[in-house]
């Protein structure tokens, strides 16, 4: 019989393909569960290990133990009782008796204009929103309107978020891109499309030979919700007139909406971005353009060509279509 070669019991003790594949789906698991933390705002944590906060409500409690020189409870409501007759009665302290027949104090109702007051956030009404078309209309320029809107308070997302995220780019570019609302990135560097979104947005700029440095982005509402939550009808409407200010005061050549969410909170339209995109649209700009329009064209969100990178033939048809519309304005 022959001895054992001893490689054969190391090649046995090397961990299979199949166990270093595994390990790396767990690992990848692991990485997507701390980013989707992150995103949701979580950036500490209490404790090393986890604690099942429901079982730990749910168990019984132990019984206090009795201390020495305590009576027993029987005993000491005897005691209690006994006293209490033979005790004369006190009377009140005036104090005391002004307390007890003070009526019930009631909350104190919701500010009328729908801002913060004080930091907290309260139900904002419909005159937030007149009050926010107001402030935006008195805004001459885009540097006022910057300053108006760090001052507007009408909207609770500015409690949460940690910047103000207003644009990126010049003030006469021939085309502005209008997204939904930053993410995280954004409102850590207080700008529009710096993260993974916006470096793709910049690659098919690049494409049509368009640096990011020649185009206007902005977003309709211009500070983070909560954990990159969609804003709700409300705080959209609420911020719209900020955004269709920058639309009038920059007078861009074209208007691209990056997604539908953005094209049906400034169009109206309630078409599919599917459908929607690379079709051309007339968005009418305030009062005091008299009756003028701008050309506009909704395509793919980047964030959504990340996630269904097939799509990107559709985005490609829709900048081309951009560019001819940009040349052709520039031969006009």
């Amino acid at each position: 019989m022959e001895p054992a070669d001893p490689t054969d019991q190391r090649l046995d003790e090397r961990p299979s393909a199949t166990e270093g594949e595994g390990e790396r789906k767990v690992s990848s698991a692991l990485e997507a569960l701390l980013d989707f933390y992150i995103s949701a705002g979580a950036d500490g944590w209490l404790e090393l290990d986890p604690a099942d906060a429901f079982s730990l409500s749910e168990a019984p409690r132990p019984a206090a133990a009795p201390q020495a020189g305590r009576m027993a409870p029987a005993a000491m409501q005897s005691a209690m009782q006994s006293a209490a007759l033979a005790a004369p009665a006190r009377q009140m302290p005036p104090q005391s008796q002004q307390a007890r027949s003070a009526p019930p104090m009631h909350p104190a109702p919701a500010h009328s204009s729908g801002a913060p007051v004080g930091g907290a956030a309260v139900v904002p009404g419909d005159e937030v929103v007149v009050a926010a078309r107001e402030a935006a209309r008195s805004a001459a320029t885009l540097d006022e309107l910057r300053e108006t809107l760090a001052r507007f308070d009408g909207c609770n997302l500015k409690l949460t978020a940690k910047s103000l995220v207003f644009a990126d780019g010049p003030a006469d570019a021939k085309v502005m891109f209008v997204g939904e609302a930053p993410g995280r990135e954004e409102d850590a560097r207080g700008l529009p499309f710096v993260g993974r979104s916006g470096q793709l947005l910049d690659r098919m700029l690049e494409a049509i030979g368009l640096a990011r440095g020649e185009v206007y982005i902005t977003n309709v509402v211009p500070w983070r919700p909560p954990g990159n939550r969609t804003p709700s009808p409300q705080e959209t409407e609420i911020c719209k007139p900020f955004v269709l200010r920058q639309i009038e005061l920059v007078r861009p050549k074209v208007l691209v909406f990056l997604g539908g969410a953005s094209a049906k909170a400034l169009t109206g339209v309630q078409d599919g971005i599917l459908r929607l995109r690379g079709r051309w649209l007339e968005l009418p700009l305030g009062p005091d353009a008299q009756g003028a329009t701008i050309r506009a064209m909704a395509t793919l969100h980047p964030a959504y060509l990340l996630r269904s990178p097939v799509q990107k033939r559709y985005a490609w048809r829709d900048f081309l279509a951009i560019k001819a519309a940009l040349d052709e304005a520039s031969g006009s």
